[in-house]
């Protein structure tokens, strides 16, 4: 990648925290009528909230391992979250009843997963979508929100669950929503698993591009705590490196000619290696060669 490649994508990265961050909260979009309890026992209220005290707190659960919750999935299963051990889990958030910021979310997710399962493999990571507007969010509303808004990945689950436990998930979470006279008021937030059940990664926006879920995924499923000492762990890391996204195809691909990059700068690593090492070789053997001379 080019230093002006490079430029680029931590411009790309601030700007796009800039302007989520000032999008990062959903107000008041209409419900059903009946809104559920929203999480006012976990966090203030939002009107005494600020968005740096939102964010605060949201990132304040990075790290934290999430409870092994129980959740009925639109297929009418019971699910626990530990069923998701093993792989990185994506966890959506939203209200089935929202008509413009949950969809929204919702569907850039569902471009993201596009782009993830190309890239990194259908089955290497997993989606939840769990309704919080509890009394409304039925496993058939989950399954209809989900068929009209493109949840269709196939390690994608929709999840209805009971308020008591949605407030607790959402604490785990740092997750922030209230009930408002015109449904709710949320934090846009995307909230990436590690495959050992912790916080990883907050995502926030309606509307955000495919990297900014795919790259921690990529990271969670290449990187970690890769053994770059077997076969499988330095393959893991050159498609860390190597897999890059086209904004044009939005797709991701494998980038040779950064896989050469890398080849031609350890070989030449190693040839200055070889050298430096032969040049001591010689110079000790030529100074022992002149001590023994000197002492006959």
């Amino acid at each position: 990648m080019s230093k002006r490649d490079l430029v680029l994508c931590v411009l790309m990265v601030w700007l796009t925290l800039a302007t989520s961050l000032g999008g990062a909260f959903a107000h008041g979009e209409a419900n059903s009528g009946n809104p559920a309890v929203g999480h006012e026992e976990a966090a203030p209220k939002f009107s005494e909230f600020d968005e740096r005290q939102a964010l605060a707190y949201s990132q304040a659960a990075i790290g934290r391992e999430v409870g092994d919750y129980r959740f009925i999935a639109s297929d009418g299963r019971t699910v626990r979250l530990s069923q998701y051990r093993g792989k990185p889990l994506v966890i959506s958030l939203i209200y089935t009843s929202c008509y413009h910021t949950c969809p929204m979310i919702t569907q850039a997710l569902s471009r993201s997963a596009r782009a993830a399962g190309n890239a990194l493999g259908v089955d290497s990571f997993s989606i939840v979508t769990i309704g919080f507007d509890t009394a409304v969010d039925t496993p058939t509303r989950m399954r209809q929100y989900g068929k009209e808004q493109g949840a269709n990945h196939r390690s994608w689950t929709l999840l209805s669950t009971d308020a008591d436990t949605m407030a607790k998930l959402a604490k785990d979470l740092g997750f922030i929503f209230y009930a408002s006279p015109k449904g709710y008021d949320h934090l846009a937030q995307t909230t990436i698993l590690s495959s050992d059940g912790k916080v990883a990664t907050q995502v926030y926006g309606d509307d955000f591009e495919p990297p900014m879920v795919v790259d921690p995924l990529k990271r969670l499923i290449f990187g970690g705590n890769a053994n770059l000492t077997s076969v499988d762990g330095l393959i893991g890391r050159v498609r860390l490196i190597c897999t890059i996204y086209d904004p044009k195809s939005e797709r991701y691909h494998f980038d040779y000619s950064l896989l050469v990059g890398i080849i031609v700068g350890g070989l030449c690593l190693t040839l200055v290696a070889v050298v430096l090492v032969r040049e001591a070789w010689l110079l000790r053997k030529y100074t022992k060669k002149r001590r023994e001379s000197g002492s006959t």
